[in-house]
This record gives C-alpha cells, sequence and structure tokens, in this order.
C-alpha cells in the first residue's frame, strides 16, 4: 500500500522523477503528475484505466502561473479566477503548445485551476511544472475524498498519498468554458451555478457527452460504486424492491430502516455534498443489493450532487 504523509519535500521529489503522487485539494483527491510530461501523464491514463479521450485538469499554484500554459485568458475568465481562485472552479481556456496534447485528449483547450489547498498550494509552489490531476481513484468510480479511499483503490499503485484531511467540498469542481465569448457550464460542481452568475451574468449548461468529451467529467455514466443505484421517490422504490436487500440514500429524512445513509440531518446541501462520495463508497461494503436514492432540492449545489446522482444511476 502506498505511504501516507503530510511530507510535501517527497512528494516534490516524487513528481520530479515522475512518479504520481495523490494529493488533497478542497473537492477530491487528486492523482496528480507533471503535466509537461507525456510520459508522466501517460502513467496517470494507465493507473486510474482513464480511456485517453477523456481529457484532464492542470492544477496550478496561482493566476500568474496559469498564463505560462494558456495563451489567452478573456476578461469574463479572469473576474471569476478574481472572485473564486483558489477554489472549486476550472475554467477550459485555449493551451500554450507547451501543455501535451495528451493531457487535452487533443483539444486546442486546456481546464486549469487553482486548488483551494494550502498543503497542494505548498507543493505547487516548489515545483517548476504544473500538476495534471484527475480524481485518485479507478475511471468510472466514485471518487475520493480522504486518503484511506485512494489507498483501497490505488494503494498498490501508487508510492505516496499527501494527507491533506477530509476534503471540504467533496464533489469535483465545476468546469466552465467560453464560446463565442460567453460562458458555458461543462460540468456542474463544488461551485454553483448561482455565484458564477452572479459574477458574469446568464451561462448556458452543458453537461454530458457520451463520447469524445469538451471537458473532463462529461461522460454519462460515472462517479459510481459497485452497487446497482436508483433514483427515485424513496417510498415508492421501498415496496418495488422489497424482494432485495436495500440501501437507502436519502438528503434528510429518517425511513427507520436499516443500511440507510442521511447526507444532511439538518437539510444543508452543503453538510450534503461533502458525504456523498463517501456515502456512496459506504454502501459498496454493506449488505445490500441496490441502493435507492432520491434527488435533493435543484438549487446551490444540489444541482452538482443529483448530476453525480443521476451518472451514479446511469447504465
Amino acid at each position: 500500500m502506498a505511504e501516507i504523509g503530510k511530507d510535501i519535500l517527497f512528494a516534490r521529489q516524487l513528481l520530479e522523477n515522475g512518479d504520481l503522487v495523490a494529493i488533497p485539494t478542497e473537492t477530491v483527491y487528486g492523482l496528480a503528475g507533471n503535466a509537461l510530461s507525456a510520459t508522466s501523464v501517460a502513467k496517470i491514463f494507465s493507473t486510474k484505466n482513464r480511456p485517453q479521450f477523456d481529457p484532464l485538469i492542470v492544477h496550478v499554484p496561482s493566476l500568474e502561473k496559469a498564463k505560462d500554459y494558456v495563451s489567452e485568458i478573456p476578461d469574463l475568465a479572469k473576474a471569476l479566477t478574481e472572485k473564486f481562485w483558489p477554489g472549486p472552479l476550472t475554467l477550459l481556456l485555449k493551451k500554450k503548445n507547451i501543455i501535451p496534447d495528451l493531457v487535452t485528449s487533443g483539444l486546442d483547450t486546456v481546464g486549469i485551476r487553482c486548488p483551494d489547498h494550502s498543503l497542494t498550494r505548498d507543493l505547487l509552489a516548489l515545483l517548476d511544472f504544473p500538476l495534471a490531476a484527475p480524481s485518485a481513484n479507478p475511471f468510472g468510480y466514485v471518487s475520493p475524498t480522504e486518503p484511506s479511499h485512494v489507498n483501497e483503490q490505488l494503494g498498490e499503485k501508487i508510492k505516496y498519498i499527501l494527507d491533506g484531511g477530509v476534503c471540504p467540498v467533496g464533489i469535483e469542481s465545476t468546469i466552465v468554458g467560453f464560446e463565442n465569448g460567453k460562458p458555458v457550464v461543462y460540468r456542474l460542481g463544488g461551485l454553483s451555478v448561482e455565484d458564477i452568475e452572479s459574477v458574469v451574468g446568464k451561462v448556458q449548461v452543458q453537461t454530458h457527452s457520451t463520447s469524445n468529451p469538451k471537458a473532463p467529467g462529461q461522460l454519462k455514466s460515472h462517479y459510481a460504486p459497485t452497487k446497482k443505484v436508483v433514483l427515485g421517490k424513496i417510498d415508492q422504490l421501498i415496496d418495488a424492491h422489497s424482494s432485495k436487500r436495500i440501501g437507502i440514500l436519502s438528503f434528510q429524512k429518517d425511513f427507520g430502516l436499516p443500511n440507510q445513509i442521511i447526507l444532511s440531518p439538518a437539510g444543508s446541501v452543503e453538510e450534503a455534498a461533502q458525504h456523498l462520495f463517501s456515502a456512496l463508497r459506504a454502501f459498496d461494503k454493506l449488505p445490500v443489493d441496490v441502493v435507492l436514492a432520491e434527488l435533493i432540492p435543484e438549487q446551490g449545489l444540489g444541482r452538482a450532487i443529483n448530476d453525480r446522482l443521476r451518472r451514479a444511476a446511469s447504465e
């Protein structure tokens, strides 16, 4: 299994030697490698068993460093960075040639962000290169929000997990790009659409792709545990699945049954987002055949949570 610790100098040495390191962010743990090295990037794809048509996100310590890797930053993008960087916002911008095509799956744009985690930003500041870092889990499975999640899935394939504790946001970054100068949300995430619109005005939401996605995290079937997830009204689903061993994933209500996880007894969408992936992982260890889940209110981070639930339930 991988070593878990807080030694950023050791993490730096591994990364400079071409190895991969799991890193903490405010959203989820990332599987990081040198974004300027096609060899390191290829290791990320092979370690995750991730298809190479699904592009990666590049992590930088600041907006100034981002300018080294993208050819232009539109005014609306700058306004978003001023408000939300560091934070759970990825911008899809025209890349410079220094970024290998493998990172972007051949696209001329790269997803780039500045994570809001002091340990990882300290590490990024020590490096002469940015870090490509998709979620540190096998492709398609639930994203990791604490070091043990990474070790369970990838511990035999990597040497080191930088321990930043539990991720406080708990779902991936929101991805925003620009088409004809207008902002487009390509992935719902830890920054709400309402927050984005408060800075740039109305945005288009264009989140799913069955193949050849324009941005990371657009594939329809994703974020799924090994147990089948069924979405609907839990009261009705319980009756329909009475012959099976059921698990229940509810937003706020206690159904008084075993193998139930409540995302937020207080009804907080922020708390629900933080607990979502840990809850989905937990069902894989419970004696259930199917997980019955419900959508939560479509407001704030609720839209991103529902996006992940729909894709976890997708065949």
